[in-house]
């Protein structure tokens, strides 16, 4: 996800988006306990998309 899609998105949509995404990082955590995931990256990705949209939630805040 870029930022600039980010920042069209509404605080309300953020707050869903976030959400969606650290329930999928909980599953692939746990599926990649059981047992190793085929695409590792995409828990990084994943980690990575939750911290653009903390960032752009704290500048919207702020400002």
């Amino acid at each position: 996800m870029k930022m600039m899609e980010i920042r069209k998105m509404s605080k309300e949509e953020m707050e869903a988006k976030m959400k969606d995404l650290r329930e999928e990082l909980g599953n692939l955590v746990f599926q990649h306990k059981i047992r190793p995931l085929e695409d590792t990256s995409k828990l990084k990705k994943i980690r990575k998309d939750i911290a653009r949209i903390e960032t752009i939630a704290s500048e919207t805040t702020a400002a």
